[in-house]
């Protein structure tokens, strides 16, 4: 089945989708169309779907400025049962994917993110669905207490919350969702993309910088910029490659700062990079300068890739790295100490190696992709 449209009229051949006799649990995931790590995980666990004897799994987009058509296509092309519905309008949103789960009759809806996991759970209840499942992807997210108010009502309607870390499931907690509902699941990336890790030498890695992040409130890419000028100063001029895309405003002010510093030879902004496990492999270091976190997917195929991570202290990197074992973790916002601890890495290639050594080991062991789905799948079928 196809989709290509977004009116609730031409929503894809869905009674075909009926008349084929499938008895595999039909699970409906809605998110953001933004292409966000929430965004991700939903593609991650439609696309497992698509072998699974267990779940048959669709998933429903809901558009944004930087929605990718291209991408979207990409999906379908791949067998992916996709919608796109419109944006502009809570209301409209709820309304079409209303119409759209009267249609296709999922037994269970799972809505990613804020405040997707809202509206989701709105048309989800207002349809008729048996299951609805929130997923929590951050840490700090924009509650109003009518929003909050309404987060707390729909919980007691909902089968399952989920935070996609230890520390995302205890904010949920701190809002006053029901213990006995909320579990966490942490996030899982796909291993296999970074079986070369191992390939190529530690110190034969370019000693720079990486960090991989959207240009957005939640990150700090401004604290990491200042903190190369003070690693400059020291003597210190490693390069840094920025990637990803994001808020157009938050990228020219890094240009901006940049600028400023008199960075420009050291500082590469590459937008949207086709290749990041091959970009990972190739560096020493990589940086997750952040406000607040859920379960920074960046972070953990940084650590696969056998970099010696860097992350600010911040809940949802907590318990991903452990400060001095398999990684490097300093305040949040705080530019001396980020510099002060690259510099510890740029300064002893050794003791970065095995920091990144240890760090492959954690998310071999705890962050793939395949036990992530294995959970996943667990609890949908228990529903």
């Amino acid at each position: 089945m196809t989709a290509r449209t977004n009116s609730p009229d031409s929503l894809g051949d869905i009674e075909a989708t009926r008349a084929s006799g499938t008895k595999r649990i039909k699970v409906l995931h809605f998110v953001t169309g933004g292409f966000s790590g929430a965004t991700q995980v939903a593609l991650d666990l439609c696309l497992a779907s698509l072998q699974s004897e267990r779940i048959e799994a669709a998933l429903v987009l809901r558009r944004k400025r930087t929605t990718d058509d291209a991408r979207v296509q990409a999906l379908r092309d791949k067998g992916l049962q996709v919608w796109v519905l419109p944006g502009w309008s809570h209301l409209a949103t709820i309304w079409v994917l209303r119409q759209l789960c009267l249609q296709w009759r999922p037994q269970v809806l799972v809505a990613h993110g804020f405040p997707e996991h809202l509206l989701g759970r709105w048309a989800g209840l207002w349809a008729g669905v048996k299951a609805l499942v929130q997923v929590e992807h951050n840490s700090r997210e924009r509650y109003s207490w009518w929003r909050l108010t309404q987060a707390r009502w729909l919980s007691q309607r909902s089968t399952r919350l989920i935070g996609v870390s230890e520390g995302v499931k205890q904010r949920l907690l701190q809002m006053g969702m029901p213990p006995e509902k909320t579990m966490a699941i942490p996030n899982g990336i796909d291993l296999a993309r970074y079986e070369g890790a191992t390939q190529q030498d530690f110190l034969q890695r370019q000693p720079d910088l990486v960090m991989s992040a959207r240009f957005a409130r939640q990150k700090d890419q401004p604290s990491l910029i200042r903190a190369l000028g003070l690693l400059k100063a020291q003597g210190l001029s490693p390069k840094l490659y920025l990637a990803g895309s994001g808020k157009a405003s938050y990228r020219a002010a890094a240009q901006t700062l940049v600028s400023e510093l008199g960075l420009q030879e050291q500082v590469v902004f590459l937008g949207h990079h086709g290749d990041m496990p091959g970009l990972l492999m190739s560096q020493q270091i990589f940086v997750l300068s952040t406000h607040y976190e859920g379960m920074p997917l960046a972070l953990v195929e940084a650590m696969a890739a056998g970099c010696a991570c860097v992350a600010s202290l911040v809940p949802g990197v907590e318990g991903v790295l452990e400060d001095g074992v398999n990684g490097l973790l300093v305040p949040e916002s705080d530019p001396p100490a980020l510099a002060q601890a690259l510099a510890r890495l740029l300064k002893s290639p050794a003791y970065a190696a095995e920091l990144g050594r240890q760090a492959r080991q954690r998310a071999l062991q705890a962050h793939g992709r395949e036990l992530m789905t294995r959970r996943y799948e667990d609890l949908l079928a228990s529903l």
